[in-house]
């Protein structure tokens, strides 16, 4: 059995695969894709920045930690755009049983009790029950919507997404956990989807 740093160094190696996993959502300028860890760095900051925007409850500091490492699945499943094939693959059966398949291999990397407590955080982060979880994927939602309207549609352009689709697969998730801030996100992009007409 190999000492606990030789396995947490094999596991900080590993999730640097997360760098080459690109996602659907681009960065604010339009000029490339977003990378998931990009995404989960952003979203680290997210929690912090919007922690007054917070429910009675919530754990900011577990929420950062739950967003730092909630897309590592991705480096085996890769990112399932939210509005891909009418918004079904996202949480069909069989993404969910890859990316807890995936979780069980990369968290397994790490010695116990540490990689049974990432494992068990994302886990919860995943169930979106506690307020901590229910904060973190509120802002997991939030954070490809103002991209997408910072670059000026992005992958709302792809996938011809409209404001019904929106509000039902991200607006609703938002407002779970985040109210006020998608009460604020939806008066800064409901324009863009009337200029359209969609």
């Amino acid at each position: 059995m190999s000492a606990p740093l030789d396995k947490e160094f094999a596991f900080l190696l590993e999730i640097e695969k997360l760098k080459s996993v690109t996602r659907a959502t681009p960065v604010a300028d339009n000029s490339r894709r977003e990378n998931s860890a990009e995404h989960s760095w952003t979203l680290a900051l997210y929690a912090l920045v919007l922690a007054d925007q917070a429910a009675p409850g919530v754990d900011v500091m577990r929420a950062v930690k739950m967003l730092l490492i909630h897309d590592l699945v991705e480096i085996d499943v890769g990112d399932v755009p939210i509005h891909s094939q009418g918004g079904t693959a996202h949480s069909s059966a069989a993404i969910q049983a890859a990316e807890a398949k995936a979780a069980e291999r990369i968290f397994g990397l790490l010695p116990k009790p540490l990689g049974d407590d990432l494992h068990a955080l994302w886990h919860e982060f995943e169930a979106a029950e506690t307020p901590t979880a229910i904060y973190a994927k509120s802002l997991d939602r939030v954070q490809p919507v103002m991209l997408n309207l910072a670059g000026g549609g992005g992958s709302w352009l792809e996938y011809d997404v409209s404001w019904d689709q929106l509000e039902t697969r991200v607006g609703a998730k938002i407002a779970r956990g985040l109210p006020g801030v998608w009460a604020a996100v939806q008066a800064r992009i409901r324009p863009w989807f009337t200029a359209r007409g969609r």
